[in-house]
């Protein structure tokens, strides 16, 4: 009796394991959202301090959610293999990775003022930023052992959780910032300390949150059991796996952090064009983020199960349905582009019509990347799923620095396209990535599964 699954049955499958994802991300979204409208409504110099503290952590955390990363196809793997021991294992050593490491760059953050000075900074704000990140640096460890039970969970395939688990946090972090920015519900107004707070205690009672389920729902691994006892072999793999992915990610937003500095140069209204326009793609982005992430867990099933057919096909499908979203999303970003951009405008500021135009520029050059960006993160998630990190790295480092970053200056200042020049050369970048991680994981991979 043949047993393969369909390519609709593929698709199913990793739409009910990817959607959930998806949402865990917008969720996210809402959280850095949140902060931004309400300190912006507090004061201008709360938001660029928080804007300068956020920026700053970001890069510490996506260096080490690396790990958190590697755990996902580890746990998939030794879960179709039956080797709970295995799954436990690895599940710990991510936990202890990510809490190392959450502490080690605690003094970044503390002191994060004179890092800001020598980048030189308004002293005010960077004075400002340092006490936000004082307070933000409790929460760091948190959040990142937070991810690498997520990513557990989610190779449980247990991805609705993680969605609310998302939700809950989002929903705390808004009804503390309610309270301690503007001293609501007889909280104390303390501005931009009270946010800091707030995404602290935030990120702490999520982790609270996040361990009690996974204790109650998931008794079958005891993955609290002896928690402190060192696994040198277990520490090894999670940390080989764990630190190329956290170098990509970092290669990856060092690119859009570079655009958005090229963007500056450019002038002010070019900047909030290119402030809205980002904020459009990384909404739709994070579609492809959650397909890549569910690509993974499918995929390190596949190699658990030693089954080359599932994989192969499996793949097939991932990237058409990215495909897919990506034709959709191309679609409206050139038919309503000044319907998406209006949404961030006030219809009275007087830079509107200036700002839209330049936007409808840019998002047809988003439109253009939209295939090459879910192309690119979903190679990304079928490498990961065969615990194939340190090339990708190579290649994400090649695209976006020694490729993407001097095409973004040279047509948007050598050739004088501006703005749309230094999308273009984003677009160079990403299709590079693209093209080189698809090659290796369908050359590497897949021509290599028995037929």
């Amino acid at each position: 009796m043949n047993s393969r699954q369909t390519y609709a049955s593929h698709a199913v499958s990793l739409l009910a394991l990817g959607l959930p994802l998806v949402g865990s991300h917008l969720a996210q979204i809402a959280i850095s959202a949140t902060d931004n409208i309400m300190l912006g409504r507090y004061s201008v110099e709360s938001l660029a301090a928080v804007t300068l503290g956020w920026s700053f952590a970001f890069v510490l955390f996506i260096m080490g959610s690396g790990f958190a990363f590697g755990v996902l196809p580890m746990v998939a793997s030794a879960v179709a293999e039956e080797n709970p021991a295995q799954v436990r294992r690895v599940t710990r050593m991510g936990v202890w990775i990510s809490a190392l490491y959450g502490i080690a760059v605690m003094p970044l953050m503390i002191w994060s003022e004179h890092i800001f000075s020598l980048l030189g900074q308004d002293p005010l704000i960077g004075e400002l930023a340092s006490r936000y990140l004082m307070i933000l640096s409790v929460g760091m460890a948190p959040s990142l052992i937070v991810m690498v039970l997520k990513s557990y969970l989610a190779a449980l395939e247990r991805t609705q959780v993680v969605l609310w688990i998302t939700v809950f946090a989002a929903v705390l972090n808004g009804l503390l910032n309610y309270a301690l920015i503007f001293g609501n519900f007889g909280a104390p107004e303390l501005g931009l300390v009270g946010a800091a707070i707030a995404s602290a205690t935030m990120q702490v009672a999520t982790l609270i949150v996040v361990i009690v389920y996974c204790a109650m729902a998931t008794p079958q691994y005891a993955l609290f059991q002896r928690l402190w006892r060192p696994d040198p072999e277990g520490f090894r793999r999670v940390f080989q796996l764990g630190w190329p992915i956290g170098l990509t990610n970092l290669a990856e937003s060092g690119l859009f952090s570079a655009t958005a500095l090229m963007m500056g140069w450019v002038g002010a209204l070019s900047l909030a064009a290119h402030g809205i326009a980002i904020q459009l793609a990384a909404t739709t982005f994070v579609v492809h983020l959650g397909i890549s992430q569910a690509a993974t867990v499918r995929v390190g099933q596949a190699v658990g199960r030693k089954d080359g057919e599932s994989l192969r096909d499996g793949a097939k499908v991932t990237v058409a349905v990215s495909a897919v979203f990506a034709l959709l999303t191309m679609a409206v970003y050139l038919t309503v582009p000044e319907l998406l951009l209006g949404i961030f405008l006030d219809a009275d500021d007087p830079d509107r019509s200036a700002i839209v135009a330049i936007g409808v520029s840019l998002l047809a050059v988003a439109a253009l990347f939209q295939l090459v960006d879910g192309a690119q993160v979903v190679a990304l998630g079928l490498l990961r799923g065969v615990q194939d990190t340190k090339v990708p790295m190579v290649h994400a480092v090649v695209s976006y620095w020694l490729i993407g970053v001097p095409s973004c200056y040279v047509i948007g200042f050598w050739i004088g396209w501006d703005g749309v020049g230094v999308w273009l050369g984003l677009v160079v970048g990403l299709f590079c990535a693209a093209a080189l991680m698809m090659h290796r994981f369908w050359t590497h991979v897949v021509s290599r599964l028995p037929v």
